[in-house]
């Protein structure tokens, strides 16, 4: 583990339990796998909508760079998440329909903190992701990102498939990035749209795909026959800037 991910972490049953109480927040919550005792920080944890993991003894050992765990270690977040509301609010205040960069599996923190940055950096009005199988902004991801998760409103959902189903009924379109899609050059991304980036090694899930209105793909011209997460992600928002630029 990184230092500028350690340093956000807390260790030890008490430590972990005053974050919970305090409503400190708290993003992951690790229990070492088999400890007992644990179902308070648990029940804490869900009422704060963190997510829980088991890790191994040895593996939380090393997390805690040594200090007494007792069983448990607490990450903490490195920005306080909004709302998909809250995002949909920012887009009305500044008069223009909805542009949002929503988030599949994307759980290496470097290509999460890139993408936030290059959204913030296109006038994106929010980013989603969600709290399963995602990275969440923890101090690398905000130190890739430049800052800018401190500037563009961060969603973190339950159900990506259920966020991007609401998203609909607000007249706001869902394209979904995959490699068999139509060519993203083709389309008009205009009007109030969603951007759904997949993870670079299982792509979009299932549920998230089909509540998509259209999958977009990337035309590849060399023998690689893909594209890191983070510049795919790149390539469509600014994509999405062309057309909102246009008179």
């Amino acid at each position: 583990m990184e230092k500028d991910q350690s340093e956000q972490l807390i260790c030890g049953k008490n430590a972990v339990t005053e974050a919970l109480l305090a409503g400190n927040g708290v993003d992951t919550v690790y229990v070492q796998r088999g400890a007992g005792g644990m179902g308070r920080i648990i029940a804490l944890a869900k009422e704060n909508d963190a997510v829980v993991k088991e890790v191994a003894a040895e593996k939380l050992s090393a997390m805690c760079g040594g200090l007494k765990h007792g069983g448990v270690a607490a990450a903490l977040s490195a920005v306080s998440y909004s709302t998909v509301d809250d995002i949909l609010k920012a887009a009305a205040e500044k008069g223009r329909p909805p542009f949002i960069v929503a988030l599949d599996g994307i759980q290496d923190p470097h290509n999460l903190g890139a993408i936030i940055r290059t959204a913030e950096a296109a006038g994106a009005d929010g980013v989603i992701i969600p709290k399963r199988r995602s990275a969440g902004v923890n101090a690398t991801v905000f130190k890739t990102s430049a800052g800018a998760a401190s500037w563009i409103k961060i969603a973190r959902v339950n159900s990506l498939a259920a966020a991007l189903t609401e998203l609909k009924k607000e007249n706001i379109w869902i394209y979904g990035a995959e490699a068999d899609g139509s060519p993203f050059h083709k389309v008009k991304l205009d009007g109030g749209i969603c951007l759904v980036i997949g993870s670079e090694g299982e792509g979009l899930g299932r549920l998230v795909r089909e509540t998509c209105d259209q999958v977009l793909s990337i035309d590849m011209y060399g023998h690689v026959n893909s594209l890191n997460a983070s510049v795919s992600a790149g390539i469509l928002i600014y994509e999405a800037v062309r057309y909102r630029r246009l008179p």
